[in-house]
């Protein structure tokens, strides 16, 4: 019973909250991504260097024998994946920029007054005078 007694305090934590709806945004984010990849900038790209599909592109090691399929090394869906990422990565750069930028424009708070006050200059003048009678 105590369990299900911590594990309750653990889930209902802002940060084990917070963390679960950034995961699920994160995975909505990442399909958005990758159909932007797959349907919009790659397609021009397959374009521009003779209709090249890259998730296509393969190098069959050793043929296909009886019941065995064919062993093939996908380099194309490791490009894709690299093109995704490096998307990806540009894609949250550029909102942590926006949102650093979002947080220099909340207005500072004032500096500090760095005049001593008059107790600071009584005590700094007692000092010295403490500092001057020893021998």
């Amino acid at each position: 019973m105590n369990v299900l007694k911590e594990f309750k305090e653990f889930a209902v934590k802002g940060n084990a909250v917070d963390m679960a709806v950034g995961i699920i945004i994160g995975a909505a984010f990442g399909k958005i991504v990758s159909s932007l990849v797959a349907d919009v900038i790659m397609p021009p790209i397959g374009v521009l260097v003779g209709g090249v599909d890259f998730t296509d592109l393969a190098v069959k090691i050793k043929d296909a024998s009886g019941d065995t399929p064919a062993v093939m090394l996908k380099y194309g869906n490791f490009l894709q994946t690299v093109v995704d990422f490096t998307i990806i990565a540009f894609a949250i750069f550029l909102l942590v920029k926006l949102i650093n930028k979002l947080k220099k424009t909340e207005p500072e708070a004032p500096a500090p007054d760095l005049e001593p006050t008059r107790e600071e200059l009584l005590l700094t003048e007692i000092r010295d005078l403490l500092k001057e009678r020893k021998p």
